[in-house]
């Protein structure tokens, strides 16, 4: 089945590059649009979220101008959808103290009675939401360098060691740019704002999707090290690597995406966006550790890419 995996290599970075563009479109679109490459929430900008239950059927009219006579302007306003949801509200403001929340809240408990317990306010400030955006940047980049360096060392007995590390990273950032543009799709279709359990999608996300791209490389290092092969010998060397390793990586990814689909038809309405992120970021990794990485490294290691295949790597 493996026999000629690698030789169609252009046929999955056409598939690839597909995908991508239609994520970076979507956030070109989003950066028209709103200014942003994605919606971002309260974590992120700072502001205020407020969490709403009432005990009798509220129009999103009603909500709105409660706010509205408040001094708030704009007021995002979701309807929470779920188990046990019934008349339940997400609203996203600017920043507000405690004494405008608690003001809101009379007024909406005014409006119409609250379900007891289900007022719940989120505060994150500005100076707080910029610094989780750049702990979130400087996150993914170091992770990115500490792999790099990482397979080097750990494959140091491979000629080219480095390439397996660009190539792990790269298919890294792939599965980033993948659930990046899938979050800019849903923020456009379903209102989905990117939070602080994005940025934890986003770290796990890297952690699958270079464990298993080092699994399918550490079978190549152990081919290799069985077999020195020239140039002309390593396509189908790589080929019985994948071939040996593809079931395990499968059925490792699927036990996973099995767990979240269940989550993502059981679960709670607040927690989907984040599931649904993970669902996708595992998808692209799995496909992007057998059918990125890999065709990728033999595309280097052959010298069909342009100017950085001329490069000697140690």
């Amino acid at each position: 089945m493996f026999e000629n995996f690698v030789q169609k290599r252009r046929y999955f970075y056409m598939f690839s590059g597909v995908v991508i563009g239609l994520g970076l479109l979507a956030m070109i679109y989003s950066v028209i649009s709103t200014g942003k490459i994605f919606p971002l929430g309260v974590d992120f900008l700072g502001g205020t979220r407020f969490e709403i239950q009432f005990t009798d059927t509220v129009s999103e009219e009603a909500v709105r101008d409660i706010f509205t006579r408040e001094g708030i302007t704009n007021p995002s306003i979701t309807a929470l959808r779920g188990q046990d949801l019934k008349n339940a509200w997400q609203i996203r403001t600017e920043f507000v103290d405690a004494n405008e929340a608690h003001a809101l809240q009379t007024a909406l408990e005014n409006l119409a009675p609250l379900v007891p317990g289900t007022f719940s306010v989120t505060t994150v400030s500005p100076a707080v939401g910029q610094e989780v955006t750049r702990a979130a940047l400087a996150a993914v980049i170091v992770s990115g360098i500490v792999v790099l360096f990482y397979i080097m060392f750990a494959f140091r007995q491979v000629p080219n060691s480095f390439r397996y590390g660009a190539c792990a990273v790269i298919a890294m950032f792939h599965d980033l740019f993948v659930i990046f543009g899938f979050a800019a799709i849903m923020g456009m279709i379903s209102g989905w704002e990117v939070d602080a359990l994005f940025l934890t999608g986003v770290l796990t996300v890297a952690g699958f999707s270079l464990q298993d791209t080092i699994v399918v490389f550490d079978r190549v290092r152990e081919n290799s090290s069985r077999r020195r092969s020239g140039s002309g010998n390593f396509e189908a060397l790589v080929n019985r690597s994948v071939s040996e390793t593809i079931k395990r990586s499968l059925i490792t990814q699927l036990s996973a995406m099995f767990v979240l689909v269940s989550i993502l038809l059981f679960g709670g309405a607040s927690i989907k966006p984040f599931i649904a992120v993970l669902f996708v970021g595992l998808l692209s990794g799995t496909y992007s550790s057998i059918f990125t990485a890999v065709p990728l490294l033999v595309s280097w290691e052959l010298g069909e890419i342009p100017l950085i295949s001329r490069v000697k790597t140690a």
